[in-house]
């Protein structure tokens, strides 16, 4: 399939070249005709101002902006009857501002033991220590007890900024990595999740940390991208993940330097970061990783769907009763270990090497469906590689529309447990809250059965027909591929493939 080019670099536009986006536009008119008059364009495929790039930048400043107005009625603190729940306005960011003492000026990890790694951490306490300043100064220019700042409020709308600017940051970041196609970072600047979730905790940090790393290996920049990794791994741990794609190109590519380079200076970042820490507060420098070891089966997690169903309920309670929980944490490890070896095998016998982006989503993906705890903001965590690793919009929305029923069941089953724990009877049936559960799990794994169709079939990958390999690789784009024998038996794979029912590949679009 030719892609649609406008201007210098070949621009994309979503209404050619995508199925769903083009049927949505046919009620107003269908797609803009090769001769209609169009205003000068940039070198970006939009006029001059109002170019996709601008245009996507704006579009997620004012889905943030309206994030900000969702979440204001629980700005306050002042949550009663369950507000936070009724408005689905609940966030971690206000009430750990409290719980962890941040309101009484105490350190993390100094004064007290932090259940986040150390940037995380230390943004947290920045961030809110600043505002218990500002509200103790204020305090002593102002002797009226009535007369007082809300830091509660303060210490939200500090973080909700710097946080939603991170969500914008990360968008500049796909942006930089789709030059030709910008419209795909309107998924992620758009996406339901994002302007339900991007402040109810601090995972925008990492995000964007593993955007600016994704964009620096893209780069062909090492070292930066080490640096990058070693703080994205110091704020949440999973960008650890993408050094297994990484490692899989690099076998596929047979190129080495610029990764072990890019693992070694993030190792030394993140011991320079975490070393001083543990030496200075072992056991608060533990706590995470305690924490993560014997945390229970989370809300809306698979296996909280099994514990639920006849067959499986004994088994997994069994499980999430042992003490330290070591058997479950075997169980979903082996399980997102045979996960790993799938997709390690799928990019080995690929006929065509994979894209990073594509690896990484599967990688991510599967660790979240396997996992014991999926906290409601880690679906921040796959908005980027699913945009960077399959930017259609048709399963894309049904992924997001089914995080949005999850959303909205996961505030009432919250809600129902505080109820319970009064007395009460609570607001709906629990079997709502597991179909919205498996809902989510399904449409996601739906997502990665069309990302491994396109790994497969690479004809049918969309980000192949603007690019000419792979825009994330770094090192490895335009690399040398496998060697001929490699390709004689993939090409036997693929033909067996084709005879096998939905397996076989079908027009772009």
């Amino acid at each position: 399939m030719t892609p649609v080019t406008q201007g210098r670099v070949g621009v994309d536009e979503p209404a050619h070249t995508d199925g769903f986006v083009r049927g949505l536009s046919e009620a107003i008119g269908g797609p803009l005709g090769r001769h209609a008059v169009r205003p000068p364009r940039s070198e970006y495929g939009g006029p001059r101002f109002w170019n996709p790039i601008r245009i996507v930048l704006l579009l997620t400043c004012v889905a943030l902006s309206l994030h900000w107005v969702q979440k204001s009625p629980c700005r306050d603190g002042a949550w009663h009857d369950l507000s936070q729940y009724k408005e689905f306005c609940y966030t971690d960011v206000l009430a750990l501002y409290y719980a962890e003492g941040l309101r009484n000026g105490e350190l993390p990890y100094r004064d007290h033991p932090v259940e986040y790694p150390v940037v995380t951490g230390a943004f947290m306490g920045v961030l809110g220590l600043g505002v218990h300043a500002l509200g103790t100064w204020y305090a002593s220019w102002h002797p009226d007890p009535n007369d007082r700042l809300n830091e509660g409020e303060w210490a939200y709308n500090a973080n909700a900024l710097v946080l939603c600017a991170l969500g914008v940051a990360t968008v500049a970041m796909i942006l930089a990595l789709r030059r030709r196609r910008p419209w795909d970072a309107a998924l992620f600047g758009l996406a339901p999740a994002l302007f339900f979730s991007a402040t109810v905790n601090w995972d925008l940090l990492v995000v964007a940390l593993a955007a600016a790393f994704l964009y620096a290996w893209a780069r062909r920049k090492p070292v930066l991208a080490g640096v990058l990794l070693g703080f994205a791994v110091s704020a949440k741990f999973y960008p650890v993940l993408l050094l297994g794609p990484l490692l899989l190109l690099a076998i596929r590519a047979a190129r080495w330097r610029n990764l072990l380079i890019t693992t070694g200076v993030g190792a030394f970042t993140w011991a320079v970061l975490n070393v001083p820490i543990w030496i200075a507060y072992p056991a608060a420098w533990r706590e995470f990783w305690h924490l993560n070891r014997v945390r229970p089966i989370d809300w809306g997690t698979l296996w909280y769907i099994l514990a639920r169903l006849p067959g499986f309920d004994d088994r997994i309670a069994a499980l999430n009763n042992q003490p330290e929980h070591g058997k479950l944490n075997a169980a979903y490890f082996g399980l997102f270990l045979v996960a790993c070896l799938a997709i390690a095998a799928l990019a080995v016998l690929a006929p065509r090497r994979p894209r990073l982006a594509q690896l990484s989503f599967l990688v991510v993906a599967a660790f979240l469906v396997f996992g014991k705890v999926w906290s409601q903001q880690y679906v921040l965590w796959l908005l980027p590689l699913a945009v960077l690793a399959r930017p259609k919009w048709g399963a894309f929305l049904a992924w997001q529309l089914a995080e949005v029923g999850y959303f909205l069941a996961f505030y009432g089953e919250l809600m129902g447990a505080e109820l319970v724990n009064r007395g009460l009877p609570p607001v709906f049936n629990e079997w709502v809250f597991l179909l919205a559960s498996g809902l989510r799990i399904i449409t996601l794994c739906v997502l990665m059965g069309f990302v491994v169709r396109d790994v497969w079939y690479p004809e049918l990958d969309a980000v192949r027909h603007s690019y000419p390999d792979d825009p994330d690789g770094g090192d490895f784009d335009g690399a040398p591929d496998a060697p001929p024998g490699h390709r004689r038996l993939v090409g036997h794979l693929r033909r067996l493939s084709a005879r096998l029912p939905g397996l076989a590949p079908q027009p772009p679009g």
